[in-house]
């Protein structure tokens, strides 16, 4: 599909690029107007006006000459060199060429002309604003062409985080620790996470394990002289479970000698998500200090799906090993499954959530498989065949359906490029037993120190709100080289970061200073 773009000033390309990818799963755009371009379709896009803002659409089907037409006009109160206005400009001449397309393809976009990946934060925004909720919602379907179905399910999932964290809007003086373990068993077929086959490794993994202690011990040493309290831990990866049993006890034996005020960390989880790294002796070391929030993921319960993504365990060892941590006594367990896995339709999807029910975790986070640009199922897609559009989103309401069944409510949800369906991933959780880590990190309303290889940090200006990120090196080699000048280089982001004690504990209002 070719589709040719006139009158578009280069400053809003990339945004209505990404709107026009929504409808097409493999599509090139041309903005250059002067070029003979042989295009299916060309886009005829207008705006006019400063204070009054018009946008004009039209898109004429090159083989039948069919024409769609649509405009859209609003009042702005900003000036065309302000941020602000630029904001909306975008805003008014994305709602025209929405329609052009959902007209020409006769696809709706629940998501409306969202193209990032919070929408909740949207919602959290005017809440700390105080607008009042209805008017909020009026903004959201206004502004972003948001259907009702979405922003319901926004609200239901930003009541659920403020009743699980009713001080989540006054945490940024605190902060919360993602800790990488690059390695796992194997490297699944949708992955782009810095994650390394450990057989055959020690080397490296000693060699990590080494740079990441010192890491903790050193980035603790900054919380504790500058008394920063820790509002969650998050052991992620890789697979954090592929080390050794005696590995992870020397680990967090480190994050309690280094990370000051462990007694008020509200949450500490450590993914176990293949099944087959989880043994006994882990259990026993989780149990040991303390842990009891981990993921065991099947992803699907279909045994050929496992086979063709790269997941090296059997559905029966994933049904065995949760077995095996519920008798341990972790009652806190995450299970991930994947809506639109290679080859499977909604009766596998049912079978999988009716095994799941069999088990009955306390959190169930749905995926939509989205086909990540350096993943092996990206590169060749010809391979790993897919369901359609309708089946997916047809997937992803039984999802809803049944998690609402089953007693499950939404508490976290994001979106990606290139995602099936354009629909969403959402977690969903037993009331009381949402990961407050999940939503610290999808709301961003703190810094969140990444520690180990291919461990990003998020700093969020403690006044401000504005983000910026720092990133380790992904690959174990560059990581064992270089991990003290990261470490330091963390520190001194910090430093800057938190260089003036401009909050109070209680009484901080939408990062103002006070």
């Amino acid at each position: 599909m070719i589709i040719q773009v006139t009158g578009v000033e280069e400053r809003f390309r990339q945004p209505l690029e990404h709107i026009i990818h929504l409808f097409f799963e493999k599509v090139q755009v041309n903005f250059e107007s002067g070029a003979e371009v042989d295009a299916d379709a060309v886009i005829e896009l207008r705006l006019d006006g400063e204070q009054e803002l018009h946008a004009y659409a039209r898109l004429v089907e090159k083989a039948s000459g069919k024409t769609y037409e649509s405009s859209y006009s609003r009042e702005v109160l900003y000036k065309p060199e302000d941020k602000e206005w630029r904001k909306q400009a975008k805003q008014v001449i994305s709602h025209p060429l929405l329609d052009v397309l959902e007209q020409y393809t006769d696809i709706e976009q629940p998501w409306g002309i969202l193209t990032g990946i919070r929408p909740t934060k949207l919602l959290h925004r005017r809440i700390q604003q105080n607008i009042p909720k209805e008017q909020a919602h009026r903004e959201l379907k206004e502004d972003f062409l948001i259907r009702d179905e979405k922003i319901r399910l926004m609200q239901q999932i930003v009541d659920r985080q403020l009743t699980m964290v009713p001080d989540l809007h006054h945490l940024r003086h605190e902060v919360s620790i993602y800790i990488g373990i690059p390695f796992c068993p194997t490297k699944c077929a949708y992955c782009t996470f810095p994650a390394y086959a450990i057989n055959g490794k020690q080397g490296s993994v000693d060699s990590f394990l080494g740079g990441l202690h010192y890491e903790m011990r050193e980035i603790g040493r900054w919380l504790r002289e500058n008394d920063m309290g820790i509002t969650t831990i998050y052991f992620g990866g890789g697979t954090p479970t592929s080390i050794t049993a005696e590995e992870m006890d020397m680990l967090y034996e480190e994050m309690y000698s280094s990370f000051p005020h462990m007694d008020k960390v509200r949450e500490i989880t450590v993914e176990a998500g293949r099944p087959d790294t989880i043994t006994p002796e882990k259990l026993a070391v989780l149990n040991k200090w303390n842990i009891d929030r981990i993921s065991i993921n099947p992803q699907s319960y279909i045994e050929e799906t496992l086979k063709a993504i790269g997941r090296h365990h059997t559905v029966q060892e994933t049904i065995d090993k949760f077995h095996l941590a519920r008798q341990s006594g972790m009652n806190n367990i995450n299970m991930d499954l994947i809506i639109g896995l290679p080859g499977e339709g909604m009766a596998e999807f049912e079978y999988t959530l009716a095994e799941t029910e069999k088990l009955m975790p306390e959190s169930v986070t749905v995926h939509t498989l989205s086909f990540k640009r350096a993943s092996e199922m990206t590169r060749n897609k010809e391979k790993y065949r897919v369901a359609s559009r309708e089946e997916i989103q047809e997937m992803m309401k039984r999802a809803e359906s049944w998690t609402k069944d089953n007693g499950y409510v939404p508490y976290y949800l994001y979106r990606q490029k290139n995602i099936l369906g354009n629909l969403e991933n959402v977690g969903y959780a037993k009331p009381g037993r949402e990961s407050l880590y999940n939503i610290m990190i999808m709301e961003e309303v703190q810094s969140i120190i990444g520690l180990g290889c291919g461990a990003a940090s998020k700093w969020v200006h403690p006044v401000t709100g504005s983000i910026s990120r720092f990133a380790n090196p992904k690959e174990p080699k560059a990581y064992n080289d270089n991990y003290k000048h990261y470490t330091d280089a963390k520190i001194e982001a910090l430093n800057k970061l938190f260089s003036v004690k401009i909050m109070k504990k209680e009484g901080e209002e939408g990062g103002k200073k006070i």
